[in-house]
């Protein structure tokens, strides 16, 4: 009450328009009539086992979803990999084909320049004492 006796004092003094002195003072009035009910009703305590619950679970789904979050980057990941190393597996296997298909053309045209050369003749068999002499007067 003491609070309100100086507020009234105040009101006078300043010379505050009488209507807003009602109204702040009915707000005084309301504010601590509610205050009062307030303190007055009984009031439902909750026990921490109610909420503590309630606190767990949520820190639970929280960390489910970040596990869940950090498990999936990882096998997303992990996939990525094994497509890149099975990616490069087919280039090395490709290009071992095809230098193993080059050797093999080289190969394989090696062996019939060797059998054309040992096959084919500069002269025919009934010529070639004639090309002997001819090969020495040319050296001569």
């Amino acid at each position: 009450m003491r609070m309100g006796a100086n507020f009234e004092n105040e009101d006078r003094g300043l010379g505050v328009d009488a209507e807003l002195g009602e109204a702040l003072k009915n707000f005084r009035s309301n504010v601590h009539a509610w205050g009062e009910a307030e303190y007055g009703r009984a009031r439902q305590v909750k026990t921490v086992h109610e909420l503590s619950w309630r606190v767990a679970a949520g820190w639970a789904l929280g960390c489910v979803l970040a596990a869940g979050s950090v498990t999936g980057a990882l096998y997303e990941r992990h996939h990525q990999r094994e497509l890149q190393k099975i990616a490069a597996a087919e280039r090395a296997a490709r290009q071992q084909k095809l230098e193993a298909e080059q050797r093999a053309s080289k190969e394989d045209e090696d062996l019939l320049a060797k059998v054309d050369s040992d096959v084919s003749r500069e002269v025919p068999s009934a010529m070639e004492p004639l090309a002997q002499l001819m090969s020495e007067n040319e050296a001569q």
